[in-house]
């Protein structure tokens, strides 16, 4: 079947996992469905539908083509959202996709890389994590940046401990606010740039949070020396159909599911500054 088909795959969960008190990671095996596994780039997203409730664009946050899985973190903060939340072992979902621009990781080639990720936005960087160590001789130096509302709402916490101990990889988090148990950094991401070590003139960097922070970090960026044709976002906002037709993720003159989710950060900056569009 092809990624852009109406017509979804009926998958099963083969595994849950409840990363914090309303974030679940799905896992999905897509030898169950008949069918071969979606070869997703990272920043591509899939539409999944929850029976009798709906269907919403989800970024990948992970999986292999070589073991037919593919992982899906969501938060329950809808309808549609809180239905897959509640999903368990063996639930079938249905899956259309993969869609949309990935994360510039071939124009990265060279670079010193940012990645730095504001809540829920950590979720769609997570392929691009996984890919850079692997890939450690075609990039310069490599920093993650990222920061929730308080530690209990930190997702990966296993594997923001090994990413902590991999070799030659800068890991920065902080939250903003926390208790006497915390002893990491407390703070705006933003904060954080200071203390990591990168060239901001041979610097690239892809982001994802919300909207406000990325604006401020866009920003902050440009302030810090990284040019604006380098930083890369992404806008997972208001998709319905995912191929364009509807018209619903509409921004500017973009279409957010064909366009993006993935977008240069000077693409777009002037119309995210403004309100209500």
């Amino acid at each position: 079947m092809l990624a852009d088909s109406p017509t979804p795959r009926f998958v099963p969960v083969a595994r849950r996992i409840q990363e914090t008190g309303d974030v679940v990671t799905l896992e999905f095996l897509f030898e169950s469905a008949g069918d071969s596994s979606p070869q997703f780039r990272p920043g591509q997203f899939n539409m999944l539908y929850a029976f009798g409730v709906g269907e919403i664009p989800i970024s990948v946050s992970g999986g292999s083509v070589d073991t037919k899985r593919v992982l899906h973190t969501i938060r329950a903060v809808g309808a549609v959202s809180t239905a897959l939340a509640k999903l368990k072992r063996h639930d079938l979902v249905g899956i259309r996709g993969p869609f949309g621009k990935s994360w510039p990781l071939l124009d990265a080639g060279g670079f010193d890389v940012v990645v730095i990720a504001g809540g829920i936005g950590l979720a769609p960087l997570r392929p691009v994590i996984h890919h850079l160590p692997g890939h450690r001789k075609c990039y310069g130096r490599i920093a993650l940046l990222y920061g929730a509302r308080a530690p209990e709402e930190l997702l990966y916490r296993r594997e923001l401990d090994q990413w902590r101990c991999t070799p030659d990889f800068q890991v920065r988090v902080t939250v903003d606010r926390a208790g006497k148990d915390w002893l990491g950094d407390v703070g705006i991401v933003t904060k954080m740039l200071s203390k990591i070590r990168v060239d901001p003139a041979d610097t690239l960097v892809m982001m994802c949070g919300p909207e406000p922070m990325m604006r401020l970090t866009a920003q902050t960026l440009e302030d810090f020396g990284v040019d604006s044709t380098r930083t890369f976002v992404s806008m997972e906002r208001n998709m319905k159909c995912a191929t364009g037709t509807c018209g619903h993720c509409q921004f500017g003159p973009h279409f957010v599911c064909k366009d993006g989710p993935v977008f240069a950060y000077h693409e777009i900056a002037d119309i995210l500054k403004q309100r209500e569009i």
